[in-house]
């Protein structure tokens, strides 16, 4: 609902619990799905369990901090935000990388290139 939860959402949550904020706070940070800062209008999310590593992930994470920006941040215009997942469980379609939701197999960087440019990233 809110796309991140900001720190004044944070203390609204351990109130409405009855926890303490430093409860909430682990919880919201130990889990990737959760952000804690405004992530960008597309988000690109680069596996880098073992299969992925092998099969070049690094790469990839190269490629997006040149076109874009550090992996997890976001581009000062708020299009595109970079982050780094532990493992998707995808391993059989390495490298994979989570685009906007959906996962993208055999990722190239030349695959990441088109994608940037479908949607107007110099």
């Amino acid at each position: 609902m809110f796309g991140f939860l900001s720190p004044p959402l944070l203390k609204t949550i351990a109130h409405k619990l009855r926890l303490p904020p430093s409860r909430v706070l682990g919880v919201a940070s130990f889990y990737h799905f959760f952000s804690l800062k405004p992530k960008g209008e597309h988000t690109f999310t680069v596996c880098l369990g073992t299969a992925c590593y092998v099969a070049g992930a690094l790469g990839l994470i190269e490629k997006l901090e040149h076109r874009c920006c550090k992996a997890g941040h976001t581009t000062p215009d708020g299009k595109v935000s970079v982050e780094t997942a532990r493992c998707i469980g995808s391993c059989g379609l390495a490298p994979a990388v989570i685009y906007d939701g959906g996962v993208l197999a055999r990722v190239t960087p030349q695959m990441l290139d088109r994608q940037l440019e479908s949607i107007g990233v110099q």
